[in-house]
């Protein structure tokens, strides 16, 4: 994504990035070490998405769409159930029918997170954001993406500015964990 590019763009391209981990996972021989390192790696590209959102994208669409208020309070209960969802992945086997149950409802979530946005609040947004505002968010997207937070915390602050304090906390504590830990974010 260019610099220039906005918070719609930035956003989409995420959504897709994603996408092609979760479909990764899906041709991952069940059980394997393998499958659980992309899981990892979608779980940590999520979570910074899912900030990056509720710090850019949602004061946006409360701003500026009608019916902002509630389409944004839908989006981040789609959000929760991610979050919950990449929560319970971490603490079962990856051999366990349990984990496959949680990673066919992660990948329900994601879609259902996706379409939300992607077909109903992006052609929204667009047609009354100002432009200016839309790229500035985008910048902020890439920024909060590159220090955010990378691992599942449900039920964290849901205000932009709680969530910007929250992130410059445990972004780098999470990402000093991915590292030694060897979960790879790419």
């Amino acid at each position: 994504m260019g610099s220039d590019s906005g918070i719609i763009e930035q956003l989409t391209a995420d959504h897709r990035a994603i996408q092609d981990l979760l479909d990764r996972v899906r041709s991952a021989p069940p059980g394997s070490d393998q499958r659980a390192s992309l899981v990892a790696q979608v779980g940590g590209r999520l979570v910074s998405h899912l900030v990056a959102e509720k710090e850019c994208l949602y004061p946006l669409v409360r701003r500026y769409v009608v019916g902002g208020d509630q389409g944004a309070d839908e989006l981040l209960a789609v959000d929760e159930d991610i979050q919950r969802t990449l929560k319970s992945l971490g603490a079962v086997p990856v051999h366990s029918e349990e984990y496959v149950r949680h990673l066919l409802d992660l990948v329900s979530c994601v879609t259902e997170h996706v379409v939300g946005l992607e077909q109903r609040l992006f052609p929204r947004l667009q047609a009354v954001g100002p432009a200016d505002a839309l790229r500035d968010a985008g910048a902020g997207t890439r920024r909060t993406e590159a220090v955010g937070p990378t691992r599942p915390r449900p039920g964290a602050p849901g205000s932009p500015a709680l969530t910007r304090l929250t992130s410059a906390v445990l972004g780098p504590w999470d990402r000093l964990r991915d590292r030694l830990g060897r979960r790879g974010l790419s």
